[in-house]
């Protein structure tokens, strides 16, 4: 019995056993003896190919995944001193890495902003394979073009006194792509504004929440005619709606304010800090300069758009008839309605326009005293 078993491994040896390498006699290429060895370089071609794929696979993929650390800790180093001035805790002990080109950091301890998640999402320089397909893919479709991104995504206490409502300045390179990525930007319709310069657009739900949020961000729209900082922006974005489509009718909302970037050279991370620092700034600056009458117009436009929105979507669900873009129409009737009332006025004489800012402000006092009777 041992006898055939050890007949079985012998077999077994023989067959893993490579078979003799044979030499050639009239071998006279470059040869290394050392006592009993000998390598024959030029009998190892493939190998050679082989193990120098690897060293380069090696080399870009330490190359790469240094590069996305320089980047996303000069971006971070350069605004950390901002993040300390304005959190008690600017940071959850430093980035935290999840693979090598997405990188995150957590701030906490605000007044008003809960929490904010600074989401590095870079291209992923360490590997070759990766980089090679987007290089391709490039090249077969125009549209397509990775970049680096930065999104500073604050999420503000749920007391706080700002109004539901949807409002966003996006550069128009990203308009094409935006709402495919952004739900809760359907809900809004594009325009220009007089305010913005020429490459950015405005997305709002109504006309009036516009108005009313260009009036405390001076910072922000300053920050944004230096040509440094504009090449860097992609979006800023004010919402309590979730950026992804719900499942259900019903679903848990929380008011975010979200500034994406184009994340900068290691050299140049700074080029950005303006913009962020203008929107600590304005988010405080708001609740101090915005007079009771701005959020009550603000509140009242966007509630009226949110509480049609809402029904639009309810009764979506039950017919399959209404939609967004049902919304959208319905909106720009207003808003057209609205600008030809306007037109009319203004070519009365003073007098008339007169009477009619009259009968409209009393108007406004019979119904404010209407609610407060009510109240009572």
């Amino acid at each position: 019995m041992s006898f055939s078993i050890s007949d079985q491994l012998t077999k077994l040896v023989q067959t893993l056993t490579p078979p003799p390498a044979v030499l050639d006699a009239d071998y006279d290429g470059l040869e290394y003896d050392f006592k009993y060895l000998v390598f024959r370089p030029a009998l190892f071609k493939n190998e050679a190919f082989l193990l120098a794929g690897v060293a380069v696979h090696l080399l870009f993929f330490w190359f790469g995944k240094r590069s996305n650390w320089n980047k996303t800790n000069s971006w971070l180093n350069a605004h950390l001193p901002l993040y300390e001035k304005q959190f008690s805790a600017p940071t959850n002990g430093g980035l935290t890495a999840d693979g090598y080109s997405d990188f995150f950091n957590f701030s906490t301890g605000r007044r008003v902003v809960a929490s904010l998640h600074t989401v590095f999402t870079l291209r992923p320089r360490h590997d070759l394979l990766q980089m090679i397909y987007q290089f391709i893919w490039g090249l077969s479709d125009l549209t397509y073009a990775p970049q680096d991104e930065i999104e500073l995504d604050f999420k503000l206490h749920s007391n706080t006194t700002v109004p539901d409502f949807i409002w966003a300045i996006v550069a128009k390179e990203e308009l094409r792509s935006i709402k495919s990525d952004r739900w809760d930007l359907t809900w809004t319709r594009t325009t220009d504004h007089p305010s913005l310069t020429g490459p950015l657009s405005v997305m709002s739900e109504f006309a009036d929440v516009t108005e009313n949020i260009l009036k405390v961000s001076g910072p922000v729209l300053q920050a944004l005619k230096d040509p440094k900082v504009l090449v860097h922006f992609k979006s800023l974005s004010i919402t309590d709606q979730p950026r992804d489509r719900p499942d259900k009718a019903s679903y848990p909302r929380s008011k975010h304010v979200i500034l994406s970037l184009k994340a900068p050279s290691p050299s140049r991370a700074a080029d950005t800090l303006p913009l962020v620092t203008a929107v600590f700034g304005s988010s405080t600056r708001s609740k101090r300069s915005t007079t009771p009458r701005d959020q009550v117009e603000a509140a009242q436009g966007a509630g009226r758009v949110r509480r049609r929105g809402e029904r639009v979507s309810g009764e979506g669900k039950a017919r399959g008839v209404l939609t967004v873009s049902s919304l959208q129409a319905a909106d720009a009737k207003q808003a057209a309605k609205k600008k030809a009332e306007e037109e009319r006025i203004a070519k009365l004489s003073a007098a008339e326009q007169q009477k009619i800012l009259e009968r409209d402000r009393k108007r406004a006092m019979r119904k404010t005293q209407g609610k407060m009777s009510v109240k009572k």
